[in-house]
């Protein structure tokens, strides 16, 4: 197979044609499948839970009784957050080839990595190990695994497993330098060990699909026939050492309109990032909670960065779907550092600091009891 075009098919969010998430369009999805190879793009992502599990099935149908297993890549990811016994993983990696009818998983994912999960689940179940056997199995191809969490976390993950060939991130430009989903310092620490990245979220859950009201024109300057979408996309794609760019494609619209955009993939240039940094700032004026001197907040008696908590609270209510937002992996992760005295604290002092701009200390309790109740990380309760 020729290079990888840097886009991939994400499997998460196919048409449906009932509220039921197993009740997917297939033949909506063939006609994707169908349009995505056509235009030479190879990289399909899916994984045990995807559509309450039939994206797996699904994926069978469409793509691999359809065409050629060299003509496409096809990945899958381990359930590691529902980690069962040690001795249920084979039988769970033997399910998954069975469903999605292949012999091999071009790559083969670790679900969901933090820093509970890391000790806890892959390393008690050593599923590193099973990884490494597979490949030698030739039943997997790489070894990579899926993260949700800081980069001091995620260095030492790969410090400790050189076998890793590849890491998927949230990577886009809204959260390249956003305290909790540290997308550029995950990117540096990955390119630091050598391993290549594959991003999840370009677009934000959509977010980024559409520019904030008054911003609109900002794009469209720069190209009047190109979508926010493909600005975010190919902003994620832009980055050296980037395999492959996952989109959940949800209708045969959004797949023309990406694989057009990203058929001749050309990196953006520094007038495209300016662009995007003055529609993240216009997202920003869009918060519930703003302020000018967010590190003010951080310097207080708990020392902890509670700027981080209420940013990623203010960055789930700008997404179409708050409670399936990015953010909703990453809280209970980081409370586990600090003493937990911190959650319901005073912080009157710190209002002050920030002129009175907000109450502080509500808006932290909001912002973790929103983040607690909807957290995905159930394992951690």
């Amino acid at each position: 197979m020729s290079e990888i075009k840097k886009l991939g098919f994400g499997l998460m969010r196919l048409p449906l044609k009932s509220e039921n998430g197993a009740d997917i369009d297939m033949e909506q999805f063939k006609q994707m499948v169908d349009l995505f190879l056509e235009r030479g793009f190879t990289y399909f992502d899916t994984s045990y839970v995807y559509h309450n599990g039939a994206s797996e099935t699904a994926i069978r149908e469409a793509l691999v009784k359809r065409h050629p297993r060299e003509s496409f890549l096809l990945v899958s990811k381990f359930p590691t957050f529902q980690m069962p016994a040690e001795d249920r993983v084979e039988a769970i990696f033997n399910e998954q080839l069975e469903k999605c009818g292949v012999e091999y998983f071009d790559y083969y994912l670790l679900h969901n990595l933090n820093r509970y999960l890391y000790p806890n689940e892959v390393e008690a179940c050593h599923l590193f190990d099973h990884m490494k056997k597979w490949k030698e199995q030739g039943k997997i191809r790489h070894i990579v695994f899926s993260y949700h969490d800081d980069a001091e976390h995620l260095d030492r993950i790969l410090t400790e497993h050189p076998e890793v060939d590849a890491v998927q991130i949230v990577l886009n430009y809204y959260d390249w330098e956003e305290p909790f989903i540290q997308s550029k310092k995950c990117y540096e620490v990955i390119r630091k060990h050598g391993k290549q990245v594959i991003v999840m979220e370009p677009v934000k859950g959509g977010t980024l699909a559409k520019a904030p009201k008054g911003a609109e024109h900002i794009l469209k300057d720069m190209d009047k026939n190109a979508s926010p979408a493909s600005f975010a996309i190919r902003f994620s794609a832009s980055h050296e050492g980037v395999l492959v760019v996952l989109s959940g494609m949800s209708n045969l619209a959004q797949v023309e309109e990406n694989t057009r955009h990203m058929r001749d993939f050309r990196p953006l240039n520094g007038a495209e990032e300016c662009a995007l940094r003055e529609v993240k700032a216009a997202f920003q004026r869009t918060w519930k909670y703003r302020c000018d001197d967010w590190a003010a907040l951080d310097d207080n008696a708990y020392g902890v960065p509670i700027s981080s908590i209420i940013r990623a609270y203010n960055s789930m209510f700008i997404q179409p779907d708050p409670y399936f937002s990015a953010e909703l992996n990453y809280y209970k992760s980081f409370r586990s550092a600090y003493d937990l005295a911190f959650e319901t604290g005073d912080y009157s002092k710190e209002t002050a600091k920030i002129g009175g701009a907000f109450d502080v200390t509500a808006a932290l309790k909001e912002a973790v009891k929103t983040q607690l109740i909807n957290s995905f990380q159930d394992y951690m309760d």
